[in-house]
């Protein structure tokens, strides 16, 4: 029969799925309860994730391989669900599982405590995260999303207020369009070809006839559209710098993995229908995503540039890491090679890392006195909100000693990242990109280095907004310093300990994403795979 590790892929989607079913059943009173099951949840995926990543790269326990399968149901390829596990989506995964931790941690210190449930749509939120990432067919790539976004609309609701009321219905209703162009899209897709699975498409595309080829380019511009509105690509971005800003920091550290799920579908559809080896489709789309990432670029920077909050900056920051994405999968298509690819994958873990960072900084760095329960206390008071006694006492925290010189800290860590300046992450993953972009020869000049001029805007953009927002508060303020509790600011310290390790191990990492790259380059390892993945055979004999 299967050994329990062969189940293991299945861990990601089930493990905050229980967690978050078994805490609907505990009143919202025993909160404190629900954040030690949510925190032994996110910890628990911490441990697969590492896990995972360590067999697609061939150091697990049986020696591991490059791709993994699991075919619920025992359904053969195409006809069944399959979850498919490659260096890419364990990435992904592992990213998201690292995020969860000290978004959970923060949420200890109060947010948790404003609204129902919250914790269950936490752990809803991760299933859909991590399902998109595994899921092998475009169909089970909608449901997930679908529950991805259902529980953001809740977290993104949570803890009341008239702007963040607005802003959410606002996100709802982008979201809920995206959806249906999603729908549409797989619709389209199902009707020409008959197949919903990834690889089954990709192997499908070199032999297009030529009238279902223009229906099949449609129904994936259709498809990408939603995909794009998730990535926040402009000028279909205006909706996230608000919806970003209005939510609990918690949820928007959080949420800094959510684009990246859309940059997450774009880049692996586009390596897998339209590269090299996909005939007269190769290259499709190429270019819409370089215009598009690099306005995206433009439109970002000049947002940090007018933003007056952190919050906004922040957002805006998103935005700009984001388009960089986009426009490197572009030069993918384009025949750049797999070197730039790789840059962007080390990038994507920095820059996430670095805005997750920021968004737990926010509360703490604009708060003026009296600490998080003050501020809470405040915000109940204006919209009329009862208070919620709990089964287990108020919360507690320690305030810690020399507050101002660790936010100082770990904010100038997030300002050197996202700036990209040496010796941080940050600086390898923009060396790399750049590097790669200008040996790539297959590239025209004129877009090559107007790639690069708005890389180096960017970081100078980046450099300029956070050091006035740094000045402002750490110099300009002559207030009683902050009371921060230690749940506060240890979530803030695991991030940037994480951007440090990512440094520091720069070489390792790079190491991984360029094989990431190559294997992205090389469709036949993920296709041919998928295609041959074996059924477990009749009498559970084992596979």
């Amino acid at each position: 029969m299967m050994a329990l590790s062969d189940h293991l892929i299945l861990a990601p989607v089930l493990i905050p799925f229980f967690a978050g079913a078994l805490m609907l059943l505990y009143d919202d009173r025993r909160r404190r309860a629900k954040l030690v099951i949510g925190l032994l949840s996110a910890v628990a995926l911490v441990v697969v994730a590492v896990e995972l990543l360590n067999r697609v790269k061939g150091s697990g326990p049986s020696g591991g391989t490059e791709i993994g399968f699991y075919l619920l149901g025992n359904w053969a390829v195409p006809f069944g669900i399959v979850l498919v596990l490659d260096r890419l989506s364990a990435l992904m995964v592992l990213l998201a599982s690292l995020l969860a931790v000290p978004a959970l941690l923060y949420s200890g210190a109060g947010w948790h405590r404003q609204g129902q449930h919250f914790q269950s749509m936490f752990q809803f939120l991760l299933m859909g995260v991590n399902g998109a990432f595994l899921t092998g067919d475009l169909f089970n790539l909608f449901v997930f999303f679908e529950v991805m976004l259902a529980a953001s609309y809740g977290l993104l609701l949570h803890g009341s207020g008239q702007f963040r009321v607005r802003a959410g219905l606002h996100y709802i209703a982008i979201n809920l369009a995206a959806a249906l162009l999603f729908l549409i899209g797989v619709a389209m897709i199902y009707g020409v070809t008959g197949t919903l699975n990834m690889a089954h498409l990709a192997n499908m595309m070199p032999g297009l006839s030529g009238a279902d080829r223009p229906l099949v380019h449609a129904a994936i511009g259709v498809l990408g559209l939603a995909f794009l509105v998730k990535a926040g690509v402009w000028p279909l971005s205006f909706w996230l710098p608000t919806a970003y800003m209005a939510a609990s920091a918690p949820v928007a550290a959080l949420f800094a993995i959510m684009t990246k799920v859309g940059v997450y579908a774009i880049l692996r559809l586009s390596m897998l229908l339209f590269g090299d080896e996909a005939g007269a489709s190769a290259g499709f789309g190429a270019w819409v995503l370089v215009g598009g990432g690099m306005a995206t670029i433009a439109y970002g920077l000049l947002g940090v540039l007018a933003s007056q909050g952190l919050g906004r900056m922040a957002a805006h920051l998103i935005l700009i890491s984001s388009g960089t994405l986009l426009a490197v999968t572009g030069f993918a298509l384009a025949g750049a090679g797999a070197g730039l690819l790789s840059g962007a994958l080390y990038y994507l873990i920095s820059s996430t890392l670095a805005t997750s960072a920021l968004f737990l900084l926010i509360e703490p760095m604009s708060r003026e006195e009296g600490g998080i329960a003050a501020m809470l206390a405040l915000t109940a008071d204006a919209y009329g909100l009862d208070p919620v006694e709990e089964e287990d006492g108020p919360e507690v925290g320690l305030a810690i000693p020399g507050t101002l010189t660790v936010l100082g800290l770990s904010f100038g860590v997030c300002l050197l990242v996202l700036a990209g300046m040496p010796p941080m992450s940050g600086f390898v993953g923009k060396l790399a990109i750049l590097a790669s972009i200008l040996a790539a020869g297959a590239l025209p000049v004129a877009v090559a280095w107007g790639f690069v001029v708005l890389l180096v805007l960017a970081g100078l953009a980046t450099m300029i907004g956070l050091v006035r927002i740094g000045i402002q508060t750490f110099w300009a303020s002559d207030g009683v310093p902050p009371r921060v509790l230690a749940l506060e600011v240890a979530p803030v310290l695991v991030l940037v300990a994480m951007m440090l390790l990512v440094t520091v191990r720069a070489q390792d990492t790079l190491r991984y994403t360029n094989a990431t790259a190559r294997a992205l380059h090389d469709r036949d390892v993920y296709v041919q795979g998928v295609l041959a993945a074996p059924r477990v055979p009749p009498g559970g004999a084992s596979r």
